[in-house]
């Protein structure tokens, strides 16, 4: 099949799915001018490694890395817009189709492009805390300082460093929302996965599980994945071009 055949095919598999969850990481937020992780060149791993810098041991010891290492893509978040991939998502919901949105990005865009009901594994960089005496604030008071080079936004009460409400490497996902997740992914008839590698535990269990129950698993994403083999279609295309076409063929397989 070609692309526009599998972009057909994968519409008449959620008309008839209904029951939809998706699974979004960081190649749905690209179009949006935020880099991913691991693009050649302008991935994020391509100039640090993520897993130490990123890391509660890494902040706690350079919480300077750390910041030197985010500021950029803080900024990057702070002006970008969702893109039609995120809207697109955004729109199955309002059909009454997406049940849930899971994402490993913390960019918050798919709450902007009008999702209700996004469960967010990593976090998200809306606030900030501080470990030492529990003061949290919003990111915005502080986007000042991340604009500054080396700068270390600092707690207002007791001057310690400010972590961004994210979950970094070493801590535990949200137990919450991780459950939720897990439910959703054993309940739906369809997943969608959008611009994830399928690489980091355990977001990338949840296919599995899905596809254990019987579900219909549609893969967007540029590059292979450890798990091509359980998808029913695999589309390798720009996801902001691909996810609409999937609605319009979604509308028109409904009429």
């Amino acid at each position: 099949m070609n692309t526009i055949q599998r972009i057909q095919y994968a519409a008449e598999l959620l008309a008839e799915s209904r029951r939809i969850v998706s699974l979004t990481g960081a190649g749905i937020s690209t179009p949006s001018g935020i880099p991913d992780f691991r693009s050649p060149q302008t991935g994020l791993w391509e100039h640090a490694d993520v897993t130490v810098v990123a890391s509660i041991w890494g902040f706690r010891s350079n919480p300077q890395a750390f910041y030197d290492w985010i500021s950029p893509l803080a900024t990057s978040i702070s002006t970008a817009s969702p893109n039609p991939a995120h809207l697109a998502l955004a729109e199955m919901e309002s059909m009454g189709m997406m049940r849930a949105v899971i994402t490993q990005n913390i960019d918050g865009l798919h709450q902007r492009a009008g999702s209700q009901r996004v469960l967010e594994l990593h976090g998200n960089l809306n606030d900030m805390h501080c470990p030492a005496c529990e003061h949290t604030e919003p990111m915005a008071s502080q986007v000042d300082d991340l604009s500054i080079p080396h700068k270390i936004p600092r707690c207002r009460i007791c001057g310690e460093a400010l972590k961004p409400t994210i979950v970094l490497y070493g801590e535990m996902l949200p137990y919450d929302v991780l459950m939720d997740a897990q439910t959703e992914a054993r309940l739906c008839k369809a997943m969608i996965i959008a611009g994830s590698s399928l690489e980091v535990t355990p977001a990338c269990d949840l296919p599995v599980v899905a596809h254990s129950t019987g579900a219909k698993i549609i893969l967007v994403n540029n590059e292979p994945t450890p798990l091509d083999d359980l998808a029913d279609v695999i589309i390798r295309d720009d996801v902001a071009t691909v996810l609409p076409a999937i609605v319009d063929g979604i509308r028109a397989t409904l009429q």
